[in-house]
């Protein structure tokens, strides 16, 4: 059985950022899934931070109307990462109602009407392709296990909005991380998080901060950019003298020099507030080797053993030539394999296509044996194709 697998596609961004809505971006991804026999959802499909789930399931519908054709007689099976949640939610909620459930496993598989009225509208759009749910995540193969991969922010040492967020939710329960063992574990921490979003979202568009435009826009200065996304957001009017841009410009440059400044010392109160082990270090390098180590700790204390672990989460595909791969093998021995994300962000692409490891269109193809193989369907296109159109 072929399995291609992709992960975080973003359906429905307010940014438009996510690429699969756009019918020629789709192309290349429905050619491959030619002599595939099914496709893998792996979480992050919808975007449902942004706003109301109604809005991304209207954007998505012509992409589960196109993988049901070219799927024909072939399978969907979709994932739950914490963009979209709430799509397993209400199977979550339901479990315990009556009697105490059985402890989640590693693999839940679970009919689309069973799951939410979202994934069973989906259900419906790829007809005729069959469509299951499995949570957390699937056993590809024997030796092959896919998950989106947010557990990992449980163990991420790069401060960002969801590992601050399990952090303080770990310290309100008082659940340390460090003695995680299950996929309940890690539920009893994420899923309040994402509920109290879902919630927010429900019926209107979010704010920069919880949709985490506002992230990017700070990871951006942190990391040294001022460049012209970041004059944009201030940009000063042309009819303001010399003089003046002069001075708003020297006022840019302090703020940002305090905010660098100040970013280590909100990291240090961080950790004493016991949220942590955080660092003040997101360089790219160091936001790889976090997100392996994060997964990598997953694997272990899932008991995964040896197996190739497939996850999205982190946008970063891998491994790719020139990494190093004692890096991608988690503590446990796990075999890390990334599968990326379908989404465009300028900030993480350089201007050559396919050369920034977070270009989008990666995929994972998993066969009855063999290693699974990392494909970039996208990597020969430019950023002028990629860049979100505005409307």
């Amino acid at each position: 059985m072929r399995t291609l697998i992709i992960s975080d596609l973003h359906l429905g961004s307010v940014s438009r950022s996510d690429l699969l809505r756009r019918a020629e971006i789709r192309a290349p991804l429905l050619d491959a899934l030619g002599g595939v026999d099914r496709l893998v959802l792996l979480g992050d499909v919808l975007e449902l931070r942004h706003g109301p789930l109604r809005d991304a399931l209207a954007a998505a519908r012509p992409f589960f109307e196109d993988v049901g054709e070219a799927l024909d007689g072939g399978e969907v099976i979709v994932s739950a990462g914490n963009h979209d949640h709430a799509l397993v939610e209400p199977w979550l909620a339901r479990r315990g109602e009556e009697r105490e459930p059985e402890p989640l496993q590693l693999e839940q598989l679970i009919e689309p009407a069973d799951a939410s009225p979202a994934l069973q509208r989906i259900a419906a759009w790829c007809s005729p392709a069959r469509v299951s749910v499995a949570y957390p995540g699937l056993w590809v193969r024997p030796d092959v296990y896919a998950c989106h991969g947010h557990y990992l922010d449980s163990h991420l040492t790069v401060p960002t909005l969801e590992r601050l967020s399990v952090g303080a939710m770990s310290r309100l329960l008082g659940r340390s991380p460090e003695s995680f063992g299950c996929v309940g574990d890690y539920e009893s921490v994420g899923a309040p998080i994402f509920a109290w979003r879902d919630a927010i979202s429900r019926d209107a568009r979010t704010g920069s901060v919880l949709n985490g435009l506002a992230t990017v826009s700070a990871w951006r200065v942190l990391g040294g950019g001022d460049g012209a996304s970041a004059d944009r957001d201030g940009a000063v009017p042309e009819m303001a003298g010399p003089l003046t841009v002069r001075r708003r410009a020297a006022g840019r440059r302090l703020r940002l020099r305090a905010l660098v400044g100040a970013f280590p010392i909100a990291v240090a109160a961080l950790n004493r507030a016991g949220i942590g082990p955080l660092r003040p270090d997101i360089s790219p390098g160091e936001l790889r080797r976090a997100g392996l180590r994060a997964m990598g700790e997953v694997a272990a204390r899932l008991r995964l053993g040896d197996a190739y672990v497939v996850f999205g989460h982190t946008h970063r595909s891998g491994p790719l030539p020139g990494d190093r791969m004692e890096e991608w093998r988690g503590r446990g021995g796990a075999r890390l394999v990334n599968a990326g994300s379908w989404t465009y962000s300028e900030i993480f692409v350089t201007a050559n296509p396919g050369e920034s490891p977070y270009w989008p269109g990666a995929c994972v193809l998993v066969e009855d044996e063999g290693a699974p193989q990392l494909l970039r369907l996208l990597q020969e296109r430019s950023q002028s194709e990629l860049r979100p159109v505005a409307v």
